[in-house]
């Protein structure tokens, strides 16, 4: 159950503070407004991500016997997850636009995560079958993976948007950057248990 928790922590973090289409407006309309706002975008994953993740666990759980197709899943997962290292590891200093416009921060998030590929691939090849290999020890392991991930998706987005409402350094500063280089090297850590876990099911070398 600790391990749950901890990959739901380290791939929420690692979500909250990458920069992309979500960051990006989540500081935009912080900049734009206040922090308030900015924090009504952060919430967008909560509105958008359950038919996501309902549809993806639908579709996995009819592959469970099918253990060379599931290694696959997990193949590119792991190669998925490594992509989001590089980004991370590469990332600089975030730079969003200073326009005025009206709010309507929540929809606006709401329509920015649900034409964001990123969920769908993520809870496609790396969360879904988390959960469900999790849920074999027990519902606690799921439930606390996806609370993980979500508290420190969101939570982490709703700090960057106070930081932004306070001061722009953190967000073009080196702390911001030696952040995302911690978490990139963490979850290099993680492709490589789905690279383990892939290799496992493809029968390459035998299973634990």
């Amino acid at each position: 159950m600790l391990s749950a928790l901890a990959s739901g922590t380290v791939l929420g973090l690692a979500a909250g503070f990458a920069p992309g289409p979500l960051l990006t407006l989540v500081i935009t309309q912080t900049l734009k407004h206040n922090a308030r706002e900015g924090a009504k975008v952060a919430i967008a994953p909560l509105i958008t991500d359950l038919p996501i993740i309902l549809v993806s666990l639908f579709v996995l759980s009819r592959l469970q016997g099918f253990n060379r197709l599931l290694g696959l899943i997990s193949l590119v997962g792991s190669g998925y997850v490594l992509y989001l290292a590089r980004d991370a590891f590469r990332t600089g200093p975030v730079v969003p636009e200073d326009a005025r416009d009206e709010a309507r921060s929540v929809r606006k998030g709401a329509i920015i995560n649900a034409l964001n590929p990123h969920p769908y691939i993520f809870w496609s090849t790396v969360g879904g079958p988390f959960v469900l290999r999790s849920a074999k020890e027990g519902l606690p392991a799921p439930l606390l993976f996806l609370l993980g991930f979500y508290l420190f998706l969101v939570g982490s987005k709703v700090f960057l948007a106070v930081l932004a409402g306070k001061s722009r350094s953190f967000l073009t500063g080196k702390g911001y950057i030696r952040t995302m280089r911690v978490l990139a090297c963490l979850l290099g850590l993680f492709a490589a248990l789905l690279l383990r876990d892939a290799v496992g099911l493809l029968r390459i070398v035998p299973a634990e």
